[in-house]
């Protein structure tokens, strides 16, 4: 009988989630949600990024699902990858989290939907986190860290210093 070789669990941190496979299709699922308007929530990229339907997640805010995860396409620990990138690179954008209740629509009691099947408070809170644009008007992304260190090392940033640049 043949030994199965496990995988390596890939952990994702602040230092490795830009090289992760699923940090490309993360980053153009938030922006086209933040070109639509200024909050990014998790089922949006689930959605934007084919991994949830509209018609499962409305089954799911109706109650006929008992649980988001039952329908999302994926395992459990791509979906927690996915929660993840997607926590650091919002993190990244100057995004600001903000905890949303889900309650079920429609008629009957409203009560508190479930995202995982075990309830387990740090993944619901994770799924249920929006991230928000803080800013006036559309949003636009951050400058780059190394643009904002080369500028704020360049003389005060004065206008006569700027000048002094140019010519």
């Amino acid at each position: 009988m043949r030994k199965r070789r496990k995988k390596p669990v890939r952990t994702v941190s602040v230092d490795t989630y830009r090289s992760d496979k699923l940090y490309p299709r993360i980053v153009r699922a938030v922006a086209v949600l933040l070109t639509k308007g200024k909050i990014v929530a998790p089922v949006d990229v689930l959605i934007q990024m084919g991994l949830l339907t509209p018609a499962h997640l409305e089954d799911w805010r109706r109650g006929r699902v008992p649980y988001l995860e039952q329908v999302i396409k994926g395992n459990l620990t791509r979906l927690s990858r996915l929660l993840h990138i997607l926590r650091f690179h919002t993190h990244e954008l100057n995004l600001v989290p903000s905890i949303t209740a889900y309650m079920r629509w429609g008629k009957g009691p409203k009560r508190r939907l479930r995202f995982t099947k075990t309830g387990d408070p740090r993944i619901e809170e994770a799924y249920s986190r929006h991230f928000i644009w803080p800013g006036k008007g559309p949003f636009h992304p951050p400058r780059p860290k190394m643009e904002r260190a080369r500028d704020s090392g360049s003389g005060g940033g004065t206008a006569s210093g700027s000048q002094a640049k140019e010519q």
